[in-house]
């Protein structure tokens, strides 16, 4: 009797264990977003900051996760420079790109997750710049207590379109990439 009772007992904690959810804040201070911005022949980097973020990973994989950034953080370089590429900042920050005294923060929403399978996950989130969402799907790695990703949008779907070969004709090589990658690195720590 004793045996069934302790088996009964050690399946329901691997029950209770298996579904178990744990909640994470983003340190957004050690956390790191690199942006990068491409026409022919020239490109720009730079970073941004995160705001906050947060998500909760269940059954090995995330099932939601809210991060802000802050649009008004952007910079050319590595952000040790406030006035690297002033001129250009305040062209990114204008109505042209990505008016950011209008909309000063952006908003990933996590929607769906694979598990994770080595280290690795298949996630789709809503992103939201200008008040338009648009859903976009990224694989993240996980690394100790950071994950890794490369979130790439679209920005002509955000109303960016200074430069956009989608919206002006006979650019040449004026015309700006659309697609924006963002090199993320999320430092998190357990609530």
């Amino acid at each position: 009797m004793k045996q069934k009772t302790f088996l009964f007992f050690a399946a329901l904690l691997m029950v209770g264990a298996h579904g178990f959810s744990q909640d994470y804040s983003v340190l957004a201070e050690k956390s790191v977003l690199r942006w990068t911005g491409k026409k022919p022949g020239k490109s720009h980097q730079g970073v941004i900051k995160l705001k906050e973020g947060n998500f909760t990973i269940k059954n090995n994989k995330f099932v939601s996760g809210e991060f802000v950034i802050d649009m008004k953080s952007m910079v050319e370089g590595d952000g040790t420079d406030p006035n690297k590429g002033a001129m250009l900042m305040g062209h990114l920050k204008s109505e042209d790109f990505f008016s950011s005294e209008k909309f000063p923060t952006s908003t990933l929403k996590i929607t769906n997750s694979t598990a994770f399978v080595k280290d690795l996950a298949t996630v789709t989130a809503d992103l939201t710049i200008k008040g338009a969402t648009h859903p976009v799907t990224f694989e993240v790695k996980k690394i100790g207590d950071a994950y890794q990703t490369t979130v790439t949008f679209d920005r002509s779907l955000y109303d960016v379109k200074y430069g956009s070969g989608k919206f002006f004709e006979n650019l040449g090589d004026k015309a700006i990439d659309d697609m924006i990658p963002l090199d993320v690195t999320l430092v998190a720590v357990k609530k």
